[in-house]
């Protein structure tokens, strides 16, 4: 199926392909918006936003780095956490198989929060979604527990807009195990802080969703990335209460975080860069296996309005199905696509080559 959607569907579910494409309405009556040229204004204007798009202005202050300073409470509980996750490994033999079937289901949805919700959506705005699926999205990002919404569209426009930098949370500059975890473990460069209190954030305080969740974040993490997960094996086919906790909650909650931080270590370290080899990320399939699609980081950080990140639709990328299917039951709408002419026109001027053999 091809991820354009007809008119009969919905006629708010068009996709809006940026670049320079002349006006045309193809067979299925989907009409793509004239435009003479790839214009990051035009584009932030059409979503109302341009600070996840890097800033060439910006300069590292010069003389020494501050110091490292450790936090140990997160340092504490990472490692309890990934214990508990090696420990809930040797379970797996003797777990039920509906306990594995919940296990993977609620990795899914709390994959869903980060990838279809806080990233593509409240980070990007690359989509429009519905109240309902905003309340989804928000209910399966705080089973993801990756800090509420607000946060980490914060952190995100800030490492797009300084990406490599002192002002990115996660420098991959600083190596693979900063990027990874590291950067958890440690305070915020004083950059990464400065710049991240200038971003505009007007859209996400303006959206209520967003904010009752911010208020509520810490219950609703309690119960909805631990208690839910454990309770529904143990009550609905009496798993044990040690497998129902570590299997669903413990190891599927560590399984998740470690798939969205691949995308800030690997993605920003291994594979080619078809698109803009002047750049750090790059395209690596192995981590949109595991991030359902947020491997493709070379094109991702190229054109970050895309609603797709990638520019194989379906391929690798569970999350650009789920948006899909969303508009096509009215839940989403307006997606942004980078058109095919902008695409190859880039990887011609910036690209390393690799799309030929690809």
């Amino acid at each position: 199926i091809h991820c354009h959607l007809s008119k009969e569907f919905s006629s708010t579910s068009s996709t809006t392909a940026v670049g320079t494409v002349t006006s045309r309405v193809t067979r299925n009556g989907n009409a793509v918006m004239k435009k003479d040229s790839l214009n990051h204004e035009d584009l932030a204007g059409d979503r109302g936003m341009i600070d996840d798009i890097f800033d060439e202005t910006y300069r590292e202050k010069e003389g020494p780095k501050p110091p490292l300073r450790y936090v140990w409470r997160n340092i504490i509980l990472m490692s309890l956490l990934h214990l508990g996750a090696l420990f809930a490994l040797t379970l797996i033999p003797s777990a039920k198989i509906q306990t594995l079937a919940w296990a993977l289901l609620c990795f899914l949805v709390s994959a869903l929060g980060i990838t279809a919700g806080s990233h593509r959506l409240w980070s990007h705005r690359s989509y429009k979604a519905t109240l309902p699926l905003r309340v989804f999205l928000t209910i399966a990002n705080s089973m993801a527990f990756q800090n509420d919404i607000y946060e980490w569209v914060r952190d995100h426009r800030v490492h797009h807009k300084f990406s490599e930098t002192d002002a990115d949370p996660h420098n991959a500059m600083r190596g693979f195990f900063f990027s990874h975890i590291g950067w958890l473990l440690v305070r915020k460069h004083p950059d990464v802080i400065e710049k991240g209190q200038k971003l505009d954030l007007s859209d996400i305080k303006a959206d209520k969703v967003v904010m009752f969740q911010r208020r509520y974040y810490k219950p609703s993490v309690v119960l909805l990335c631990f208690t839910l997960p454990a309770v529904v094996p143990w009550y609905f086919w009496d798993e044990s209460i040690v497998t129902s906790f570590f299997i669903p909650a413990i190891l599927r909650y560590a399984i998740g975080l470690n798939a969205t931080w691949l995308v800030n270590s690997a993605a920003h370290m291994f594979g080619n860069r078809p698109y803009d080899q002047n750049i750090n990320p790059r395209e690596n399939p192995l981590v949109s296996l595991g991030a359902l699609g947020e491997g493709f980081h070379n094109y991702h950080h190229t054109f970050p309005y895309d609603y797709s990140t990638s520019e194989f639709g379906w391929r690798f990328n569970f999350t650009t199905a789920f948006i899909d299917l969303m508009c096509l039951l009215g839940l989403a709408s307006d997606r942004k696509k980078v058109s095919k002419e902008v695409i190859l026109a880039r990887k011609m001027r910036t690209g390393d080559g690799s799309h030929k053999s690809g």
